[in-house]
C-alpha cells in the first residue's frame, strides 16, 4: 500500500471517530449517511477547502504542507505520537527503485554493556520490527522460556515479539492483559510502518500477521499508533506464577528504531519476590544440545521444576509455530 493510500486511510479512521458534538458543531439530530464527522464538516473545521481535503483521503494528493497537516491534527485532536504518524505518512514518498534486502539489525557492544549492566532484571532489546536482538538469562526466562535462548544471536531464527503475542500460545498465556499488550504491539508496528513504508521486512510480517490473525487484522484497520515508554501488566508466569511488572522502554540513541525494555516490580511485593524466584531458575537447554545456556545456575531449592517447552501450565500441547522472522 502506498503512502498515498496509508494517508487517506488514517485520516478516514480518524474522522469517522469523532462526532459533531466532540468538536463542537451543532448536531441537529438529522440521520447522518456516515460516521462521525463528514468531509465537509473536517474540512471547514481545519480551514482547509473541501476539494482538496477529499484529494488527500482519496490519495489522489501528497503534497500537504505541514501547516495544513498541523490544521488537519489540531481538528482531530490527534496527540504528539498520532501527529508526528501524520506527518510521517504524508511526507514525500521516495523514488520507487529495487532495494537489496535489508541487513540484519545488530546490537552494539555499548548496548550489551547497558543489558549486563541492569542485572537479574528482565531486560530484552527489540529492533524496529520487535525482533528480539537480545536479551539476558531473565529477560528470556520471563518472556519466552520455551525459545532457544540463544536464537537472538541467529539473525534467521530471531523470535519476534509481534509474532509471539499474537501467534504463540505460551505468551498470550502470559500475559493476563492480553488485549492491552496486543493493541501497543500494533500501535508500535503502525508508527515503525509509517516511518520505514519501503521495507519489505516490515511489510512482509504486518502481511503474515493480517493472514493468521483476525484480531491482528481487526486492530491494524483501526489505524491506532502507540509509543509508549512506561506500561503496567498483569502476567501469568507458568513457573513463577501471577505477577503484576512495570515494562519500560528505553531508545537507544545510536541505533535508531532499537529499544531496550526492561521489567520491575514495587520493592517488597510478591511480584518482586517472584521476579527473585525467576533469577534463579534453570535456563532451558537449548535445542539439539546437551548444555545449558552459558551462565546458567542450579534451579532454587523448592522451586517448582519448569514445565517443558511446548506444553500450557495445565499440560495441554501448543501447536508448533514458525515463529521466526527468516521464515516470513
Amino acid at each position: 500500500m502506498t503512502k498515498k493510500l496509508r494517508l487517506g486511510e488514517f485520516l478516514r479512521t480518524r474522522r469517522a471517530q469523532l462526532q459533531p458534538a466532540d468538536v463542537g458543531l451543532p448536531d441537529f439530530g438529522e440521520r447522518r449517511r456516515v460516521p462521525g464527522l463528514r468531509r465537509d464538516e473536517l474540512a471547514q473545521l481545519a480551514g482547509v477547502g473541501l476539494s482538496y481535503y477529499t484529494r488527500l483521503e482519496q490519495g489522489s494528493s501528497l503534497n500537504a504542507s505541514p501547516e495544513v497537516l498541523e490544521a488537519l491534527a489540531r481538528a482531530l485532536g490527534l496527540d504528539e505520537v498520532e501527529r508526528a504518524h501524520l506527518h510521517d505518512l504524508a511526507s514525500a514518498p521516495r523514488r520507487a527503485t529495487t532495494r537489496p534486502r535489508p541487513a540484519p539489525e545488530r546490537v552494539g557492544d555499548t548496548t550489551r554493556q547497558l543489558v549486563d549492566a541492569f542485572g537479574d532484571a528482565p531486560t530484552v532489546v527489540l529492533g524496529r520490527r520487535s525482533d528480539v536482538l537480545a536479551w539476558n538469562r531473565t529477560g528470556h526466562s520471563l518472556f519466552a522460556g520455551h525459545l532457544d535462548p540463544r536464537s537472538p544471536d541467529q539473525p534467521d531464527q530471531r523470535p519476534n515479539m509481534a509474532r509471539l503475542v499474537f501467534l504463540d500460545a505460551h505468551t498470550r498465556d502470559l500475559f493476563v492483559d492480553w488485549p492491552k499488550k496486543a493493541r501497543n504491539v500494533v500501535g508500535k508496528l503502525r508508527l515503525a510502518a509509517g516511518r520505514h513504508p519501503d521495507d519489505p521486512l516490515l511489510a512482509s510480517l504486518i502481511g503474515e500477521l493480517a493472514m493468521k490473525s483476525a484480531e491482528f487484522a481487526t486492530m491494524w484497520a483501526e489505524h491506532g499508533v502507540r509509543k509508549w515508554a512506561l506500561a503496567a501488566y498483569r502476567m501469568h508466569h507458568p513457573v513463577v506464577g501471577r505477577m503484576e511488572l512495570n515494562l519500560q522502554s528505553l531508545n537507544v540513541p545510536q541505533d535508531e528504531g532499537q529499544r531496550i525494555v526492561v521489567a520491575t516490580a514495587g520493592a517488597d511485593t510478591a511480584s518482586a519476590a517472584a521476579l527473585s524466584l525467576l533469577s534463579r531458575l534453570d535456563t532451558p537447554t537449548a535445542p539439539g544440545t546437551g548444555h545449558r545456556a552459558p551462565g546458567t545456575g542450579h534451579r532454587a531449592p523448592g522451586t517448582p521444576k519448569p514445565r517443558n517447552r511446548g506444553t500450557h501450565a495445565d499440560g495441554r500441547q501448543q501447536p508448533s509455530l514458525n515463529l521466526n522472522p527468516g521464515a516470513a
